[in-house]
């Protein structure tokens, strides 16, 4: 299966959790990103950022996705301490995005996971 980037793919969980066709706990939103919390946590905050824009995966960004990285990156820290984590350097969070099948990606939507809070976690 080659998938593209399109704006909505009306199959993808995450593009319906965008549209509101499925609920969320929202974290943000702007006019790129979508951020909510997971429905399965892993440790005690666990979000997940997202692209409105249905990208695949990882695999599929190139450099015109360069400043989206970028502002999902320098977005992380802050949203993570407003969610509970606690700072750095005692404090801190995990950031992870999963690729295909062999990184055991589940929801083929380009998804980063922030992790963090005391441990220990359920996995990770």
């Amino acid at each position: 299966m080659i998938e593209s980037i399109v704006p909505s793919d009306p199959d993808c969980l995450f593009c319906k959790i965008v549209a509101g066709k499925i609920p969320s706990r929202l974290v943000y939103q702007d006019e790129e990103l979508f951020v909510f919390h997971d429905i399965h946590p892993w440790a005690p905050v666990h979000f997940l950022m997202i692209p409105k824009m249905h990208i695949p995966s990882m695999a599929h960004v190139g450099s015109e996705h360069a400043g989206l990285l970028g502002r999902m990156m320098t977005l992380a820290p802050k949203l993570a301490l407003q969610e509970g984590c606690n700072p750095y350097p005692e404090g801190g969070f995990r950031i992870l995005s999963n690729t295909g099948a062999e990184g055991r990606q589940e929801v083929h939507h380009l998804h980063i996971h922030v992790m963090g809070g005391p441990r220990p976690w359920l996995r990770g």
